[in-house]
């Protein structure tokens, strides 16, 4: 089974983007928009890719770089993260955090920001590394994935981002070979 990266990405032209200059709001919308119109047991976007006026990838804004967005901008939180420099423990930092949220936030309260925050400030920027020709085999792909970690890569033709090869669709092709070859025993 010759599997190469082309066949299992995602197209751009069906994953979930936003332009450059977008909220981060928007982009949420945009993503959640993508998961509700997914096909039914298939795995759904889990990132919204953030495009530039030529309509090219400039950066990707995962759930974890949302949820991570809404906590970088209290400036309150920031300092107690600067306490770990005097040597105070992580678990220590976790519980200042948490004291401190339930003094003086709400879920309510930290969604407020969104409305304001830039996709391009909290979106993520792929390295060199998170980039990977379509015509790649599968299985150097997967040692790619496994190196980052990453749960996606970018797929190019030539320089252009082409398509998203998600961990979960190669997920599914690796249990689909295992059965495969289960079956041929």
């Amino acid at each position: 089974m010759n599997v190469i990266v082309k066949d299992l990405m995602v197209p751009i032209s069906e994953y979930a983007t936003v332009p450059k200059g977008s909220t981060l709001f928007e982009a949420v919308l945009a993503l959640k928009k993508a998961q509700d119109e997914s096909d039914p047991g298939k795995y759904y976007d889990r990132a919204v890719l953030v495009m530039d006026k030529d309509n090219q990838v400039i950066g990707k804004l995962s759930q974890l770089n949302v949820i991570r967005s809404l906590e970088s901008e209290d400036k309150q939180m920031k300092k107690i993260e600067e306490n770990i420099q005097f040597g105070f423990s992580p678990n220590f930092i976790t519980k200042m955090k948490k004291q401190y949220r339930q003094k003086s936030h709400s879920l309510n309260k930290i969604c407020l920001l969104p409305a304001k925050m830039k996709v391009e400030n909290c979106m993520k920027t792929p390295s060199g590394y998170e980039y990977i020709d379509e015509d790649t085999p599968l299985d150097i792909a997967m040692h790619q994935l496994l190196m980052g970690p990453y749960l996606s890569l970018m797929a190019t033709r030539d320089k252009d981002i082409v398509g998203i090869l998600r961990l979960s669709d190669v997920f599914t092709a690796v249990v689909n070979a295992m059965k495969e070859n289960e079956s041929t025993k």
